[in-house]
C-alpha cells in the first residue's frame, strides 16, 4: 500500500479505559431461518440457459459477456463456470467483464485483481477476462442522468447478467441488490455508479431501476440469473430471467432473500464488537440489518437492533485498506486506521455520496482500550453488566459471544455452547476471546 494514502495515528490511551470492568461472555450458536441448498448447481444453471429465448437465436461464434462483481458469492463461481462450459458447447465465445462500479479504486487492473481473489481467472473459468473502465452512452433517464454501459459488454453479441439478490445496505425498496443493480451500477462502471448515487436516496429508488430499463432496451443483454442464499451462504434459489422480466424477478426474489436474512435476536445492545468489516462482506463494510447503522442522511437506521456503542477491530485483507463503514463505528484502533487506504475509501464514499461512512471514529491504542472505552461510554453504570455482543462480522452470525445479560433474549432454538468466559487480551492489548 502507498503510505501516502494511509494515516498514521498517535497511540492514545484513555484513563477510564485502563481498568473498566467487562462482563463475561457465553458462546452461542444462533438458529436462523433456513432453506435447503441446491445440490446440483450445474444442472440448475444448464436448465435455465436452455430456456433462454435470446441465446437460442444466437449463431455459433457469438461473443457473450458475463458479469462478475466484487462480492464473494459462494455459488457464483460454479454458476459462471457452468455458463461458460454451456456456451462453449454451442460454439459461442464467452468472456467475463468486471461489473463493479468504482470498486478497486476505479481501475481496470485492480478490478481484475479483485476477480482473481474471488476465484475468477481465465484458467478457473475457462474464458478471457476483459476489463475496462470505458463506457458508451445508451440513453438518458427522465431526471437527465446519462445511461452508460461497459464498452466490452456493449460490443458483445449478448450479455449474461449474474448476481445475488439480497437486501441492500441502504433502505428498503422494491428492488435492492440483484440483477437490476448489476445492470446499472455494475455495467455502468465507475461513472455509472457515480451518477446513479449522485441524487442520494432518489438515485437508489428512482434512477437505478429506470437506468436499468433503458440499458436493457438499448444493449445486447440476453438473460439474467439471480441467486438467493440462506444464512450459510448456500444457494437455495437460482432463477433465470428474460431481460424484460429482470425487475419483476428481482422484486420477487428479494422477498425470499429477506426472509432468510440472518440477524441478531436482540432489540438493544450496549456494545457491539465487530471483529472485521470489509467490502467483501458488505458494500458498506457491515450489513446495517445486523449493525443497526445504515448511516444515510435523511433515512432512518433500522429500528432493531439499537446499538449504543459499536467497535471495529479489523478490516478484511480482501478490502485492500478500503475501510468503508468504519464511519459507522464509535471506536476503533490505531492498527485499523493506520492500515486504511484513504484514497480508495474516499473515492468509494464520494462515488456513493455516503461520506459519513468514511469518517474516522476515536482510534485508541489497542483493542482492549477500544472495547473498554465503549463500555465506559455506553450509559451503563456498571460495566460488568453491560449488554455486550461480539461477532466475527455481519456476514457470519452462526456463532457469537454475548454477555449473560443478553441471554434471556435468545430464541427458543438458539443454543448456549459454553460456560461464562472472561474476556481476555494479550500483553499488547489484542482481544483473545474471539468468535
Amino acid at each position: 500500500m502507498d503510505d501516502r494514502k494511509s494515516p498514521i495515528f498517535p497511540e492514545i490511551r484513555l484513563p477510564m479505559a485502563e481498568k473498566e470492568p467487562l462482563p463475561g461472555v457465553l458462546r452461542v450458536r444462533l438458529k436462523h431461518p433456513d432453506a435447503p441448498a441446491i445440490r446440483e448447481i450445474r444442472t440448475a444453471v444448464r436448465n435455465l440457459l436452455n430456456r433462454s429465448k435470446r441465446f437460442s437465436d444466437l449463431d455459433p461464434g457469438s461473443r457473450i459477456a458475463i458479469t462478475c462483481g466484487s462480492r464473494g458469492i459462494k455459488a457464483k463461481p460454479e454458476v459462471v463456470r457452468t455458463s461458460v462450459e454451456w456456451m462453449h458447447e454451442r460454439g459461442f465465445k464467452p468472456f467475463i467483464v468486471p461489473a463493479m462500479g468504482s470498486h478497486g479504486g476505479g481501475s481496470a487492473e485492480a478490478q481484475t485483481t479483485l476477480l482473481k481473489e474471488l476465484g475468477y481467472t481465465e484458467e478457473t473459468m475457462g474464458c478471457p477476462i476483459k476489463a475496462t473502465m470505458e463506457v458508451v452512452q445508451k440513453g438518458v433517464t427522465s431526471q437527465g442522468v446519462p445511461v452508460y454501459f461497459d464498452r466490452f459488454a456493449a460490443d458483445a453479441d449478448a450479455v449474461l447478467v449474474v448476481n445475488r439478490v439480497k437486501q441492500h445496505t441502504s433502505f428498503p425498496r422494491d428492488i435492492e441488490s440483484g440483477i437490476v443493480k448489476m445492470v446499472s451500477i455494475g455495467l455502468g462502471k465507475a461513472e455509472g455508479a457515480r451518477l446513479v448515487h449522485r441524487l442520494g436516496p432518489k438515485g437508489y429508488a428512482e434512477v437505478l431501476p429506470e437506468w436499468a430499463r433503458i440499458a436493457i432496451d438499448n444493449s445486447p443483454i440476453a438473460y439474467g440469473i439471480g441467486i438467493v442464499e440462506n444464512s450459510r451462504h448456500d444457494a437455495v434459489i437460482i432463477e433465470g430471467a428474460e431481460p424484460e422480466d429482470f425487475h419483476d424477478v428481482d422484486s420477487r426474489l428479494l422477498i425470499n432473500a429477506k426472509e432468510l436474512l440472518p440477524k441478531l435476536p436482540f432489540s438493544q445492545i450496549d456494545v457491539l464488537v465487530v471483529e472485521t468489516l470489509g467490502k467483501n462482506i458488505s458494500g458498506s463494510g457491515m450489513d446495517p440489518a445486523v449493525s443497526g447503522r445504515a448511516e444515510i442522511r435523511g433515512q432512518d437506521n433500522p429500528k432493531k437492533p439499537f446499538v449504543h456503542k459499536l467497535v471495529i477491530l479489523g478490516v478484511t485483507p480482501e478490502s485492500h485498506g478500503n475501510g468503508l463503514g468504519v464511519g459507522a463505528a464509535d471506536f476503533t484502533t490505531k492498527a485499523v486506521v493506520d492500515g486504511l487506504d484513504l484514497y480508495a475509501m474516499y473515492l468509494n464514499a464520494t462515488t456513493a455520496t455516503s461520506v459519513e461512512k468514511v469518517r474516522l471514529p476515536p482510534a485508541l491504542a489497542d483493542e482492549s482500550q477500544a472495547i473498554r472505552a465503549a463500555v465506559a461510554s455506553s450509559w451503563r453504570l456498571d460495566g460488568e453488566n453491560a449488554r455486550l455482543c461480539i461477532i466475527r462480522s455481519t456476514l457470519y452470525l452462526d456463532e457469537i459471544l454475548i454477555s449473560p445479560s443478553l441471554a434471556a433474549e435468545l430464541g427458543t432454538n438458539d443454543e448456549l455452547i459454553s460456560d461464562i468466559m472472561e474476556i481476555e487480551f494479550d500483553s499488547s492489548g489484542k482481544l483473545l476471546t474471539r468468535v
